[in-house]
């Protein structure tokens, strides 16, 4: 048996892939699993997006490109953050990666020493902690609360900075998965200045740019000095329906882009040209196809949201964005004696022999998201409605719900 390092005993994986693999397996088996626990696109690839993809295939651009990017994508993405968010960027303030998550670890490997602490607020994304344990960073928790819409508190800001002797850095995410939270643009100016002029970075994650569903995407990247202590992160993923392509990029100073370069170059040599054209298409001639699919995702959320408001002891608000809903189930969990990712995993597996519904439970985003349940929009209206019309009588089945703790014990509320 191999001995493996410490790193590989301590990290959690990103627990939404080991949900659909089991749902992925039950469906194999013959159940009917609608699937609500990923958050990927139900729609196609944008147009132009595929065309000039098959393009890059048939004229054969399909060898080693600049490790920063090609250099059409990284105006294009420079053109795309200053038309859509008003950000004063130039190419040389953007590196290209396959996806955003790859800029979490790159970020830390830039900024980030062992015994550095790093301030996240949880409920979190999985991959945040496990990219801050590769570097041996403190991980510094701070609560997002329902009764501020998820919003992240300036204040636990403020005693980070007091409290802890290392603060280096700070994750933030907005529009937040996985609680669809939208920081206010008072409260990231209010975060802006604190952090500037400190010897402190911050991570912004906003794949979900486009998916603020009421008023404008808010960026740090838009108060004074933060452009020199930030790395932003963006993906097509979402608003492009591209996440099989795995192509990002993040926007930073121009010398945080040559340190990242370096990183990258060391990592992964380069990106796909193939899915670099295929942004860069997407970008520049895409957008009427992207806010008509926007348009779409956010009746997924009102349809998703008030189903499970009318739901008899479920809390659930309209998330200010992303296609994820978080609704509120404490009072179902202490009811049935069942851990949140209990109940979501009873949902999928022990509710029903034939048709099982896939979720998350609040904790696969830290401890901070027990009692709540996350449900993704990835799916048509007709199959999001029959999931809401499942849960109350799975919810009601107490002698199913008793027969799935006794085969699956760790998820009893009392055994914590």
């Amino acid at each position: 048996m191999p001995r493996f390092s410490r790193l590989v005993h301590a990290i959690e994986p990103e627990i939404a892939f080991e949900v659909l693999a089991r749902a992925r397996e039950l469906a194999a088996a013959g159940k009917e699993v609608i699937e609500l626990e990923i958050g990927d696109s139900p729609f196609p690839s944008t147009a132009a997006a595929k065309k000039a993809g098959a393009a890059a295939i048939r004229r054969n651009d399909t060898r080693y490109c600049p490790s920063l990017g090609i250099p059409e994508l990284r105006r294009a993405a420079a053109d795309y953050l200053s038309d859509a968010h008003g950000l004063d960027v130039r190419a040389d303030h953007i590196i290209v990666g396959p996806g955003a998550k790859t800029f979490e670890q790159l970020f830390c490997e830039a900024f980030v020493d062992a015994g550095d602490s790093v301030l996240v607020f949880s409920p979190h994304f999985p991959t945040y902690t496990a990219n801050i344990l590769r570097r041996g960073g403190r991980i510094w928790f701070a609560p997002l609360r329902e009764e501020r819409q998820f919003r992240p508190d300036p204040a636990d800001v403020e005693r980070f900075f007091r409290v802890e002797q290392r603060p280096r850095a700070i994750f933030l995410n907005s529009p937040h998965n996985p609680t669809g939270g939208v920081a206010t643009a008072e409260d990231l100016c209010l975060i802006a200045d604190l952090v500037c002029g400190r010897d402190a970075m911050i991570f912004s994650d906003e794949p979900y740019d486009q998916m603020v569903w009421n008023g404008p995407h808010r960026s740090i990247l838009e108060h004074p000095g933060m452009l020199e202590q930030t790395v932003a992160a963006y993906t097509l993923s979402k608003s492009y329906s591209m996440s099989g392509w795995r192509i990002g990029f993040a926007v930073a100073d121009p010398e945080v882009v040559a340190a990242l370069g370096k990183l990258t170059n060391t990592a992964l040599s380069c990106v796909s040209p193939i899915a670099q054209w295929a942004a860069v298409a997407a970008l520049q001639e895409d957008h009427e196809e992207r806010d008509k699919t926007m348009l779409k995702f956010r009746r997924k959320v009102v349809l998703l949201s008030q189903g499970l408001d009318a739901i008899d002891d479920v809390s659930c608000s309209m998330p200010g964005g992303t296609f994820y809903v978080f609704p509120n189930v404490k009072r179902i969990c202490e009811r049935l004696d069942i851990t949140s990712h209990g109940l979501a995993m009873y949902l999928l597996e022990g509710a029903d022999d034939k048709l099982g519904v896939a979720c998350l439970g609040g904790e696969c985003f830290g401890p901070a998201g027990a009692g709540f349940l996350r449900f993704s929009c990835a799916q048509d209206d007709k199959q999001i409605k029959r999931a809401v019309d499942f849960l109350p009588g799975a919810f009601a089945n107490t002698a199913r719900v008793e027969q799935f703790l006794a085969d699956h014990p760790r998820f009893r509320l009392s055994n914590r």
